[in-house]
């Protein structure tokens, strides 16, 4: 019998998630980007987020002290009202949607939760928040196809929508092949959210 052993770090970072209904309106948005570009690695629906702070590779050990700051933090913020719109793309290969709505808000709570992380001694990157959502990385050699693919996107306008939970998630990048795969460790709500 093969003996399974239990990675010693975890790729985290803490995100909202926008609600089924925004997500599905975005998605029939991209119906013909998806038909136009099928070679494109398009990310799940499911794992779609707005990430606040991109911890990286931490000790399993680190992620536990993290629990109660995000929850405090989550239980004395009310839900910050967000939308999705337009589309760009970065370097020409990386696909995304913009987001509008109390982007003020979205970096109060950005910083606040960047500075939760770092009472808890867990040091990262702090890179300044670009308020985003990314849905594909095109292949090398194939850049065309975010470009093309952002400027079809580029008069969405999605429906706004309260951003209810705070999310910390795991991710398996790096972790074997197929498609990077997120998955909530914990979320919290915010107060007054349903």
């Amino acid at each position: 019998m093969k003996e399974q052993t239990q990675a010693a770090t975890v790729r985290v970072f803490i995100a909202l998630a926008p609600p089924d209904d925004a997500k599905e309106e975005l998605e029939r948005a991209l119906g013909p980007a998806y038909e136009a570009h099928p070679r494109m690695r398009w990310n799940r629906v499911e794992d779609w987020h707005i990430t606040l702070a991109f911890l990286g590779e931490l000790p399993v050990g680190a992620v536990p002290p993290l629990r109660p700051a995000l929850a405090d933090l989550a239980a004395a913020r009310r839900p910050v009202r967000l939308s999705l719109r337009g589309g760009g793309h970065f370097d020409e290969r990386v696909l995304w949607s913009g987001v509008g709505g109390e982007l003020d808000e979205l970096h109060v709570l950005a910083s606040e939760v960047r500075a939760a992380v770092k009472e808890c001694g867990v040091a990262f990157a702090d890179r300044p928040l670009r308020p985003h959502l990314t849905l594909a990385r095109a292949r090398r050699g194939d850049s065309s196809a975010a470009v093309e693919a952002a400027a079809g996107l580029a008069p969405f306008s999605g429906r706004e929508w309260a951003a209810g939970r705070l999310h910390l998630v795991g991710s398996n990048v790096g972790r074997g092949p197929g498609p990077i795969h997120y998955r909530d460790i914990e979320s919290w709500r915010f107060r007054g959210s349903t």
